[in-house]
């Protein structure tokens, strides 16, 4: 079983302006990654969505690759 990322890195808030960070969490196309398959815990990945999605937003972050 995968280790949280932020429990492991000690990371208690997720900030939708640490855009390198939440890029890991994206696939090439743009899109967010499952849960299951980043093991990150089910309340880590909302917060996580949810900055992505006011990353985009902003504009920080792609909707879409081309």
């Amino acid at each position: 079983m995968k280790q949280d990322y932020f429990s492991t890195n000690n990371i208690k808030y997720i900030d939708y302006k640490d855009i390198e960070i939440l890029k890991k969490f994206l696939n090439p196309n743009g899109k967010i990654i499952s849960h299951k398959r980043t093991g990150v815990t089910s309340r880590n990945q909302r917060k996580l969505a949810t900055a992505i999605k006011n990353a985009r937003f902003l504009g920080l972050l792609p909707f879409v690759a081309k």
